[in-house]
């Protein structure tokens, strides 16, 4: 019987694991950020991947350089510059996109849109161009915009397909395993929380209720878990007092889900792991929830499941945001050039 989740660690072990052997040619685009250069050190460590393609508007080469002398197999070249980015992509099965701007103190992921969507928009018509039959992982916040600004930039090229562009929500799920299982005194390697909706404040929806292992909260509690949840991005961004916002673990939380996707790529079986993607689930036209990966990316969504009322209601109430950040989205994408 699968859980409804990876186990949370397992993924990221996998990709530590000597005996898995294999030849994913991964491209990061925004190597040299804050998050890029910690996920791309995840990814070197990985025996998964064989060729990593590291991509930014400055100081790739050093990254690459600095990378490149780790003594493991994947061969390692940084590209730098528009004009060097469709070398980078070429061969590529999976793309990694952390590209942008950082939150600051008393920013929302809405107020990066303007920033971050051009870059999203720029970066993914490359990818349309030059990989268009790669997996597409996208961490740029707002993903909740920036998921579907992908989706109409690759159905301008006549290359779309629902099943291989990802937003990457996967630090969600770690965040609600840690909490769960500091509050309840458990090994966080083995909680595995659902978090469906979104990637944005309350479209972050924790599913306690189906919380691996079973696990109850009085309900106080059980919101301020999950108002923790939802903020935890902001409590990063506070406790950096301007200087960032979550790199380390989100470089953990791309790394983890990569990992995953390659694993399923390569046919192994039952590989879960909770995205941001297109979706017949709910009204909104995109939506996260627990998908079964497999060779072709997305092999079956496995929705919502049974939820609890305060579960029921968070998902209602956070459906016109939702589809605001959506509607956002494509219609930036729409007046793109």
């Amino acid at each position: 019987m699968l859980s409804r989740l990876a186990r949370p660690a397992a993924a990221l072990r996998r990709g530590l694991a000597t005996t898995a052997q294999n030849n994913a040619k991964v491209a990061v685009l925004g190597a040299s950020g804050g998050i890029g250069q910690p996920l791309s050190l995840l990814l070197k460590n990985s025996p998964l991947v064989s060729r990593l393609s590291l991509y930014d508007i400055a100081h790739t080469p050093g990254v690459a350089a600095d990378l490149s002398h780790i003594e493991t197999r994947a061969n390692v070249k940084g590209f730098l510059g528009p004009e060097q980015l469709p070398e980078c992509l070429k061969g590529c099965n999976v793309v990694v996109i952390p590209a942008g701007v950082p939150r600051k103190p008393g920013m929302t992921r809405d107020d990066l849109f303007n920033t971050n969507a051009s870059i999203v928009a720029t970066l993914t018509s490359a990818c349309a161009k030059h990989c268009p039959e790669a997996m597409i992982c996208i961490i740029s916040n707002p993903v909740n915009s920036t998921i579907p600004i992908t989706s109409e930039v690759f159905k301008k090229h006549g290359v779309y397909n629902p099943n291989r562009i990802f937003g990457v929500t996967t630090l969600d799920i770690v965040r609600a395993n840690t909490f769960v299982a500091e509050l309840k005194g458990l090994d966080p390697a083995r909680v595995s929380v659902p978090v469906i909706g979104g990637h944005a404040g309350k479209t972050i929806i924790p599913l306690i209720s189906q919380c691996t292992p079973k696990v109850d909260f009085p309900q106080d509690q059980l919101e301020k878990l999950t108002g923790r949840i939802q903020e935890a991005g902001t409590e990063v961004v506070k406790a950096k007092a301007g200087a960032g916002s979550a790199t380390l673990s989100m470089a953990y939380a791309g790394a983890r889900f990569v990992f995953s996707l390659v694993d399923a790529m390569n046919g192994k079986e039952g590989v879960i792991e909770c995205a941001f993607v297109r979706s017949e689930e709910t009204e909104s036209p995109y939506f996260s929830t627990p998908l079964l990966l497999g060779k072709n990316g997305i092999e079956k969504n496995l929705g919502i499941g049974k939820i609890s009322p305060f579960e029921e209601k968070m998902v209602a109430e956070a459906m016109s945001e939702l589809k605001a950040s959506i509607k956002k989205g494509e219609e930036f994408a729409k007046n793109f050039k």
